[in-house]
């Protein structure tokens, strides 16, 4: 199937881009589900090199009903990839909190941010909070105004607006710095 506008780039059947070695540059988007907001960021990666593309945040209406909500959801990151076109993708997973009602709509946000990027072919990482933090900081607790300073460390360009954003962007770069060893569990 061929992906990004070009007949040249296919998507394997394991989901990850071939043509694209890990040094090679590669358009990764980087998901924090939410059902108010889910943020978004797209960077490139060539290896160890990472610039910052776009990122903003999609919304849903805060008093509409749940499957108008989510379909606000989906209709708003399918324009995203559509208009940035990346390669890969990685979305937050989610954590269980004390309110089950809240953790549920919280699920479905996070369903809908994995379908998709699934639907238009791309294949799509998950990664813990804690992994997210411990990879873009160094400390798997850390909070976020650190999250936000190495971001602005490692992407000079990106000046996100919201925690959403800056949380998406997070999750783009830990995929780039994980998705080799995703590579080689896919091969498997």
């Amino acid at each position: 199937m061929a992906h990004c506008g070009s007949d040249s780039f296919r998507v394997c059947p394991s989901g990850y881009a071939s043509g694209v070695g890990l040094n090679s540059s590669i358009r990764i988007i980087g998901i924090d589900p939410g059902l108010r907001h889910t943020g978004w960021g797209v960077i490139e990666s060539d290896g160890h090199r990472l610039g910052y593309i776009a990122s903003g945040t999609v919304a849903s209406s805060a008093k509409g009903e749940l499957a108008h909500r989510l379909v606000e959801l989906f209709e708003g990151l399918s324009e995203v990839l559509v208009e940035w076109e990346p390669a890969e993708a990685a979305v937050e997973n989610t954590f269980v909190n004390k309110d089950a009602s809240a953790t549920l709509k919280l699920g479905q946000a996070r369903g809908i941010a994995l379908v998709t990027p699934a639907l238009s072919g791309l294949a799509v990482a998950e990664y813990a909070p804690n992994m997210v933090k411990k990879t873009v900081v160094g400390a798997g607790h850390a909070g976020k105004e650190q999250v936000l300073a190495m971001i602005g460390h490692l992407l000079p360009k990106a000046s996100p607006k919201t925690e959403d954003e800056a949380d998406a962007l997070a999750i783009a770069i830990t995929h780039a710095h994980h998705r080799s060893w995703k590579i080689l569990e896919a091969a498997e």
